[in-house]
């Protein structure tokens, strides 16, 4: 099979398109044919640092397609099921074996394509939002971000849940989109304190949450933004700046910090989790919240894909297919 591989850590150019061996199936697995791969914010990071699991090696955390194979232990899967998976690493190819448990069936109604872009990004905003944030109606989140596939998760899902939603974007452009999509107000990060445009929207009181996925300097600063007894869920490192919370600037507000990896919360909840994504694809295909996929790329430009996500100008989530 065609895969886009690489044999060391560096940006996008380290790519190459090449054939290589196809999956083997374990007893607890499923052979996905692959129709759709979300490029996910954390397939950069696993590329830029983080060690191989074998060389070459093929990058991806999230792919959507159709079961050709079934482990022998695997009793609820089925050859031709419309499946989305989340994995360790592999979904940059034509082919991948998957953990049978960490799939799910795709609505009828639902595209693959938009199915794919779904567990990772809404999955960590929901737990953001409720579990790590214990968001509730009538509170006030700042979503960092908004225009990316997370940002545009936890708005529509803090909104929908009766929350008055603030995001931060790049551009005054980005911020109008997000308003079809939830948005009281935005802040333009490049022109404006966030901080104090917070203060001023909230009459001096600070939000009750921030999702922040930008870490550093951001992170820093946000606990200026909190209302008294806030929290900020950490969820991301895309701002790549040095910066280091002092954890002493939360004691007065009695303020705190959470972190949010989602998959170790598969991992570690699988049950919970698990339901909590397959009710979120239900949602998406019944029309109540919107996937936005920017565009998709051909998996022998996964270089191209990946400088794109990188020059942060895709508003949603960006595809690749084989």
């Amino acid at each position: 099979m065609k895969a886009a591989v690489y044999y060391v850590n560096g940006g996008p150019e380290v790519f190459r398109f090449e054939t290589v061996d196809e999956p083997s199936c374990g007893p607890d697995d499923v052979v996905i044919d692959i129709e759709a791969i979300s490029l996910e914010g954390g397939d950069l990071i696993n590329r830029e640092i983080r060690p191989l699991a074998r060389i070459p090696h093929i990058v991806g955390y999230q792919c959507a397609g159709i079961v050709s194979e079934v482990g022998s232990r695997v009793k609820d899967r089925s050859i031709g099921e419309r499946v989305v998976a989340v994995l360790a690493w592999g979904s940059h190819a034509e082919r991948v074996a998957a953990p049978a448990a960490d799939t799910w069936r795709v609505p009828d109604s639902l595209d693959l394509p938009v199915a794919a872009a779904v567990p990772v990004a809404w999955g960590t905003a929901h737990e953001c939002l409720f579990h790590a944030g214990a968001l509730r109606a009538g509170q006030t989140v700042l979503v960092h971000a908004g225009a990316g596939a997370l940002g545009l998760a936890a708005i529509q899902l803090a909104s929908a849940a009766g929350a008055t939603v603030y995001a931060t974007a790049s551009s005054d452009e980005r911020l109008a989109r997000l308003e079809a999509y939830g948005m009281s107000a935005g802040i333009n990060y490049v022109t404006d304190d966030f901080v104090a445009r917070v203060k001023t929207l909230t009459e001096g009181r600070g939000v009750d949450l921030i999702v922040d996925s930008i870490a550093g300097s951001t992170l820093v600063r946000g606990v200026g933004a909190l209302a008294y007894g806030g929290r900020i869920v950490t969820v991301g490192v895309s701002g790549r700046d040095t910066d280091r919370l002092d954890p002493v600037s939360l004691w007065r507000g009695n303020q705190s910090v959470h972190g949010v990896y989602f998959p170790t919360r598969l991992d570690m909840e699988h049950e919970r989790v698990h339901a909590v994504v397959d009710s979120l694809l239900q949602r998406v295909a019944h029309g109540e919240l919107k996937v936005v996929i920017d565009r998709t790329f051909p998996l022998d430009q996964a270089h191209i894909a990946h400088a794109y996500v990188k020059s942060r100008k895709a508003f949603g989530r960006v595809l690749i297919t084989p």
